[in-house]
């Protein structure tokens, strides 16, 4: 990945200190925007689950240049989440949401960069996750399909 390593980092640490539930509002518009995908999130409560992915959005930009970290992390996610109903076409809904939640935090100081480097990043998370999803979807037993009725 050749990611803007540095404005990632520098415009994540200055969204989340601005707001600290900055994905409390990236689920709002997500779920605004996209209501299909409100049913996919009832495993867990509306914290659990901002506080997941806040930890999880920390953990990436913590280890952007650690490529196999990334590759094996995020794969497995792809994978999970599958079984959760993800499916490829949501892939962007989350990102639209995500850097429209960050922008509007940032403010003034959101720049076409910025938006570039999200842009290119939640991309390359993406891309990795549908990898795994694709590779877990491939090795999964299949269930078997039901006989014909007979008489058909």
């Amino acid at each position: 990945m050749g990611l803007n390593v540095g404005l990632l980092r520098e415009s994540f640490e200055l969204v989340i200190e601005r707001a600290p539930n900055l994905t409390h509002r990236f689920y709002g518009i997500l779920f605004s925007r996209y209501p299909q995908v409100k049913p996919l999130f009832g495993r867990n409560s509306q914290e659990q689950q901002e506080k997941m992915l806040t930890e999880a959005l920390a953990a990436v930009i913590d280890r952007l240049e650690d490529a196999s970290w990334l590759e094996e992390k995020l794969m497995a996610m792809g994978a999970k989440h599958v079984d959760y109903g993800v499916t490829d076409a949501m892939y962007p809904w989350v990102a639209d949401a995500l850097i429209s939640a960050m922008a509007e935090v940032a403010a003034a100081e959101w720049s076409p960069a910025h938006q570039e480097a999200w842009t290119e990043a939640l991309g390359a998370i993406a891309s990795l996750m549908q990898r795994g999803a694709r590779e877990y979807g491939a090795a999964r037993p299949h269930a078997p399909q039901p006989a014909a009725p007979a008489g058909g």
